[in-house]
C-alpha cells in the first residue's frame, strides 16, 4: 500500500478518536483536587496531633509519597491515572509514581541492575538540571547581588 505522507495523515484523522478534552480537563481538575485536599486534611491532622508546620509539612510528604508507592506496586495507581489523567501527576505523587514504576518493571534483573538502576530512569535527569539550575542561579546571585 503506497500512501502520500498527506494520504496517510488523513487515514489517521479518519481513524482517531477525537479527544474529549473539556472531560479530560474536568477530571484533570477534580482528581488534582482531591490528592491536594487530602494533603491538605493530612496537614491539618498532622498539626493536630502536635507537629510543627514543618514536621507537618515533611509527614505529608513522606505520606503521600509512601501512598503513591504503594498504589503504583498494587497497580492501583495505573488505573486511576487512566481514569483521572494528567490529574495524577501533582508533582509529589506523579514524581512518586515515575520512579517507581520502572522499578517495578525490572526487579526481575536484580536490585543492583533491575530496580536499583531504573530508580533513576526518571529521577536522573529531574536532579542533574535540578542541582544544576541551582548552581547557575546561585553564581548569578552572587556576581549580581554579591550576596
Amino acid at each position: 500500500m503506497d500512501m502520500t505522507n498527506r494520504e496517510y495523515e488523513k487515514y489517521v484523522e479518519k481513524k482517531a478518536a477525537p479527544s474529549p478534552t473539556p472531560k479530560n480537563l474536568a477530571w484533570a481538575f477534580v482528581t488534582g483536587g482531591l490528592i491536594c485536599t487530602v494533603g491538605q486534611g493530612l496537614l491539618n491532622l498532622y498539626r493536630s496531633m502536635g507537629l510543627s508546620e514543618t514536621g507537618a509539612s515533611i509527614a505529608v510528604s513522606v505520606t503521600l509519597i509512601f501512598l503513591a508507592v504503594l498504589f503504583t506496586g498494587l497497580g492501583w495507581f495505573d488505573k486511576l491515572a487512566k481514569h483521572a489523567g494528567a490529574g495524577t501527576l501533582v508533582p509529589i505523587t506523579g514524581f512518586a509514581n515515575a520512579m517507581a514504576a520502572p522499578a517495578l518493571e525490572f526487579r526481575s534483573e536484580g536490585l543492583i541492575m533491575g530496580v536499583g538502576a531504573k530508580l533513576f530512569v526518571i529521577a536522573g535527569p529531574v536532579l542533574v538540571y535540578g542541582i544544576s539550575a541551582s548552581v547557575i542561579y546561585g553564581l548569578l546571585l552572587v556576581l549580581f547581588t554579591g550576596h
